[in-house]
């Protein structure tokens, strides 16, 4: 025997897929039995785990012009206030009134962390929305935004006053978490740990099984073979 080829052998890690796809299939049962044990893990830690969200937004139109006529010029100005509003809207003064008018429990920091402001491109339209864990706060939270910067933020501009244009209402389902998409994943990271598993004890196990085996560990083949009894198969030596 070789002694260069078997050492080469041994520092030679390769993987064959077929190999792979066959420990796959044989322990089939396994990776279905931990896909099921990871999408019922996530299942049951998002229910008892996770606290729901809840989002509600309401609209605000801005439209800056001087008289009952609207015309192009405005409607870019308006385009231009939108994004301003959309930085300003979230200014501490702006913050402080809707937790004095709402007796929130909170800074304006944890306010703020509640909100966003949107605008989409092109259009004079911010969308405030607020996320909380209680449907009907995050509709009054929303609707007072709304309400305090409508009066704000003319005044401390100068400008005109946007409308409001749609109110929150309290959602009816939540926004996150999602049960579906962690399930998935539970079931998915559960079939990843199995899978990984099987592969590096088939990487670790360097028992000698088939006659291939003996080519591929030894660089030779066996003279003859005894076959496969009660399931179990052994390899003469040579």
């Amino acid at each position: 025997m070789d002694a260069n080829k078997r050492q080469a052998a041994d520092e030679e890690v390769t993987i064959d897929l077929l190999e792979v796809l066959y420990v796959f299939r044989r322990n089939i049962v396994w990776i279905l039995l931990f896909a099921i044990l990871g999408a019922l893990f996530a299942g049951l830690y998002t229910y008892f785990g996770v606290t729901p969200l809840y989002k509600a937004s309401a609209k605000l139109y801005i439209v800056s012009t001087s008289n009952d006529v609207i015309n192009l010029s405005d409607l870019q100005i308006g385009t231009n206030l939108a994004a301003d509003y959309k930085e300003l809207i979230l200014l501490r003064p702006v913050l402080e009134q809707v937790i004095q008018n709402l007796q929130l429990d909170c800074t304006t920091s944890q306010l703020r962390s509640m909100l966003s402001v949107s605008n989409t491109s092109g259009t004079r339209i911010l969308q405030i929305t607020a996320t909380t864990t209680e449907p009907a706060l995050s509709r009054d939270i929303a609707n007072e935004m709304a309400k305090v910067a409508r009066e704000w933020l003319p005044a401390a501009m100068n400008g005109k006053t946007p409308n409001i244009v749609e109110e929150a209402v309290a959602p009816k389902g939540r926004s996150s978490p999602s049960y579906t998409r962690n399930v998935m994943i539970g079931g998915l990271l559960g079939i990843v740990i199995v899978c990984a598993v099987l592969v590096i004890r088939m990487l670790m196990n360097d028992t000698v099984v088939t006659a291939e085996d003996m080519e591929k560990y030894f660089g030779t083949m066996p003279l003859t073979t005894i076959p496969e009894e009660e399931g179990v198969t052994d390899i003469a030596e040579e």
